[in-house]
C-alpha cells in the first residue's frame, strides 16, 4: 500500500518534527509550501534545501497570491471586512487559500494522507481540516503535534536524536507575513494587560513628514497609486511600501476563536487598513442609504464565517455574488494623507459621487422640493410617534 503523504511545511519547528518523524515512520512525504505573500525567492529556497534534508521526498512550493486576491481579499475590500472592527483577517484568511492548495496538490500527486503541525489548541486546526474534510474526505489527515501533545523540547529531542541539531531558538515574537498583513505574538498577546512594544512590529516608523497620496478604484477594485496603473495585486504591495515606512496599520486584535477560548494577536497591516478606509469612504459617496445598510451585516457575517474556517458553505457565494454586483458604481479616486502611526481620509473624487448638488446642498440650500413639501413630509413623518405617544400617556 502507498504511503504517500502530502505535509502542509513551513519549515519551523512543528513541521519538521512532521517531516523527520512520519518518514521514519515509512511515509512518503511530499513537503509543501503555500505562498500568499510572504516568501521571497531565497526563503523558498531554504525551506526546500531543510525539507529534503529532513527526509521529504520531494518539496513543492506553490505561488497562490493571485488566488488568495481573487477568491478571498478581493471580497473582503468590497466588504470592508474588519473582525471585531479592526482586524482585517490577515493570517485567518490566508489559511484557506492554502488548504485549498494543499488538497489540489495531494489530488494531482494520488497521496492518500494529509498532514499538518497544528496543535490542538489553535485556530488552524480547524480551518485545515474543515476544508480536508470537506474537498478530500476519503484522504487521511494525520497530524503529530496535536496528536502527541508534544512539547518544543520533546520535539527538540527527537530532532536531535536523529541527528538534526539545528538551532531551534524560539524567536521572542512570532512573524507571520502575507499580502494582506502580518500578524504578531509575544508573551504580550498571551494576557489581557500589556501592549506590543514598538521593537515587535516589522516595519519601523522612519517617516515623519506627512505625505497625500491618490488610490484609484474601478468597480471597487484597487488599480491605481498617484496615477499609476496597477494590477489589484501590484496596487496592494505598493502601497504597503509607500505606508509601511510610517508604522501604520498596528492594532493588537482580541477575539473568539473558533474553539471558544478568547485569543489576543497583534498585526500590523498598513496596505490592508489604508485600501479597507478609503473603498468603505468611496461607498459611502456612491452606495445607496440601503446598500450600504445590508452589506454592513452580511460583510460581518462573511468575515466570520471565514475566519472559522466556512469557506465551502456555499452561502458564502451568494454573499460574494451580492457584494460583487454592490461595486457597479464604487469607481474613483480617494485621497489619503500618511501620517507616521496613522492616516487621514481627505476626500474623493467620482462621478458616481451621489453628493451631486442639483437636487441641493445639504444644510445649505434646497432645489427639488418647496418648504411646504418639506413640512408635509416632517408631519407624515411624526405620525407614528404621535400615534404611539398619544395611546401610551
Amino acid at each position: 500500500m502507498s504511503k504517500k503523504l502530502v505535509l502542509a511545511y513551513s519549515g519551523g519547528l512543528d513541521t519538521s518534527y512532521c517531516v523527520k518523524s512520519l518518514s521514519q515512520e515509512g511515509y512518503e512525504v511530499h513537503a509543501v509550501s503555500v505562498n500568499t505573500g510572504g516568501f521571497d525567492a531565497a526563503e523558498v529556497s531554504a525551506l526546500e534545501s531543510k525539507a529534503l534534508a529532513l527526509g521529504a521526498t520531494s518539496y513543492t512550493n506553490i505561488d497562490a497570491v493571485e488566488t488568495f486576491y481573487q477568491d478571498i481579499v478581493k471580497y473582503l475590500i468590497f466588504g470592508n471586512v474588519l473582525k471585531n472592527n479592526s482586524y482585517p483577517l490577515s493570517v485567518s484568511a490566508e489559511r484557506v487559500t492554502q488548504a485549498v492548495a494543499i488538497v489540489r496538490h495531494a489530488n494531482n500527486i494520488g497521496a492518500g494522507f494529509i498532514a499538518h503541525g497544528s496543535t490542538g489548541a489553535g485556530n488552524d486546526q480547524v480551518r485545515f481540516d474543515l476544508i480536508f474534510q470537506t474537498l478530500a474526505p476519503e484522504i487521511e489527515i494525520i497530524t503529530p503535534i496535536r496528536d502527541q501533545k508534544l512539547s518544543r523540547e520533546e520535539e527538540i529531542d527527537y530532532l536531535k536524536q536523529h541527528g538534526v541539531d539545528w538551532s531551534w531558538e524560539k524567536a521572542q515574537y512570532s512573524i507571520n507575513k502575507g499580502l494582506w498583513g502580518t500578524s504578531v505574538g509575544g508573551s504580550e498577546t498571551l494576557k489581557s494587560r500589556k501592549p506590543l512594544p514598538d521593537n515587535a512590529y516589522p516595519n519601523p516608523c522612519i517617516k515623519t513628514a506627512a505625505e497625500q497620496i491618490s488610490l484609484h478604484f474601478e468597480h471597487g477594485e484597487l488599480v491605481g497609486i498617484n496615477d499609476k496603473k496597477h494590477t489589484p495585486v501590484a496596487a496592494i504591495q505598493a502601497l504597503q511600501e509607500l505606508a509601511a515606512p510610517f508604522a501604520i496599520g498596528r492594532d493588537i486584535h482580541v477575539g473568539d476563536t473558533i474553539i471558544g477560548i478568547k485569543g489576543r494577536v497583534g498585526f500590523e497591516a498598513a496596505a490592508a487598513l489604508v485600501t479597507i478606509k478609503a473603498h468603505h469612504l468611496l461607498e459611502k459617496h456612491t452606495l445607496s442609504k440601503w446598500q450600504l445598510h445590508h452589506k454592513d451585516y452580511i460583510s460581518s457575517y462573511y468575515g466570520m464565517m471565514l475566519h472559522e474556517g466556512q469557506y465551502l458553505d456555499p452561502v458564502m457565494r451568494d454573499f460574494e455574488a451580492l457584494l460583487t454586483n454592490s461595486q457597479q458604481t464604487v469607481t474613483g479616486t480617494v485621497f489619503v494623507t500618511l501620517h507616521p502611526y496613522r492616516f487621514t481620509l481627505d476626500g474623493i473624487e467620482s462621478s458616481h459621487d451621489l453628493m451631486d448638488n442639483s437636487f441641493g446642498t445639504y444644510g445649505e440650500a434646497n432645489k427639488a422640493w418647496s418648504a411646504a413639501e418639506a413640512k408635509g413630509f416632517i408631519k407624515l413623518s411624526a405620525n407614528a410617534g404621535k400615534i404611539y405617544q398619544h395611546v401610551n400617556k
